[in-house]
Order: structure tokens, then C-alpha cells, then sequence
């Protein structure tokens, strides 16, 4: 049974995700004419939300607050990105959500190491990341093979995976700033 405590982790980390995933990304960029340039990228918050609280709690809170979320979005609310409902499980955007609980375990086998630093976050980020996408691209294959829609695979993949992988390895630098925080936070 599930002690208050954790209850209260799993509340947050669901508000948390669904939060992230509503917050598109800016870059500002100075122009020449010295004005700011705001540019929206094609990726939310959501990657480093769920990067950062799988290094603060355990596997188990992430996976509970992950499935609530994901239950939540194809039954209840429309807390997904692009939308949601029970027909989000026909898109190619559900592998990438499905990619998430490959990341959360290789997060999580860093934490339990308790080596956490920059070099050990940054390859375990990136091969985070490169699962998660692989396993979106899975789905896909899996989407197109079913419906014997051929042409639409690279589509998809140059909009889903290459379109959007860089940003997502990008967004592991700002979570370096939070190693240490975190790493003290563990220590009390």
C-alpha cells in the first residue's frame, strides 16, 4: 500500500508532467537591428521534467505518475502535447510516450549507481534519449507495417525523431546545473 508520502510524490511528479508537457520551449535570439527575437522550438519541457524527477525520487514514483499521466490523457483530460484521447494510441506520437519508461530505467539505474556527475549524466542522457526515439520510431514502424501505409515512415521519421533529437540532447545541458543540488538533496 502506498504510504502518504509517496502519494504526495506521485501528485506531484503527474502535475509536474503535465505541466512540462504544455510549456513549449524559446530560444530568444539577438538580431542585428538589436531587438530580441523570440524562436518556439518543436519541443516541450517535458524530457528534462521527467529526466530531473527520476534523478530526485525512485523508478517506482516516475512509472506511477507516468501511467496516471498517460491514463489521464487517453481517458480523461486531453493533457498530451497534440491532444489526446483514446485515438492518440493510433498517432506516432504514442511510441514516444511509450519511449519514456526505456528512459526513466536508464535514468533511474544512474541514480542507483550514486555516481552521479557530469560525464556519467551526460552518456546516460544520451543514450536515454536515443532509446526513447528509438522506440518511437518502433511504433511507427510497427504503425506502418499494420496499415500498409509505406510512404508516410519517413514522414514520420524526419518530423518525429530527426526533427526533434538534437533538441532533446540539447535540453541535457541545462540539467547539469541541478546535479549538484541534487546530489546534496540525496545526501539529507
Amino acid at each position: 500500500m502506498l504510504n502518504f508520502y509517496k502519494f504526495i510524490e506521485i501528485l506531484v511528479s503527474l502535475q509536474l508532467l503535465i505541466i512540462s508537457s504544455m510549456l513549449p520551449v524559446y530560444i530568444p535570439l539577438a538580431l542585428i537591428n538589436e531587438s530580441i527575437n523570440i524562436q518556439e522550438t518543436p519541443i516541450t519541457w517535458q524530457i528534462s521534467t521527467i529526466i530531473l524527477l527520476t534523478l530526485i525520487f525512485s523508478r517506482k514514483v516516475i512509472f506511477r505518475a507516468f501511467t496516471l499521466y498517460i491514463f489521464l490523457g487517453l481517458f480523461i483530460l486531453p493533457v498530451f502535447h497534440g491532444g489526446g484521447s483514446i485515438g492518440y494510441l493510433l498517432t506516432p506520437n504514442f511510441g514516444y510516450l511509450l519511449g519514456y519508461y526505456p528512459l526513466i530505467i536508464i535514468i533511474d539505474n544512474l541514480n542507483k549507481k550514486n555516481n552521479l556527475n557530469i560525464s556519467n549524466f551526460l552518456k546516460s542522457g544520451f543514450l536515454a534519449i536515443i532509446t526513447l526515439h528509438l522506440t518511437g520510431i518502433i511504433y511507427n514502424f510497427i504503425q506502418i507495417i499494420f496499415y500498409k501505409q509505406f510512404n508516410i515512415f519517413l514522414y514520420n521519421l524526419g518530423k518525429y525523431s530527426l526533427g526533434k533529437i538534437g533538441y532533446h540532447l540539447i535540453m541535457l545541458f541545462p540539467i547539469i546545473l541541478f546535479i549538484n543540488p541534487i546530489k546534496k538533496f540525496k545526501k539529507r
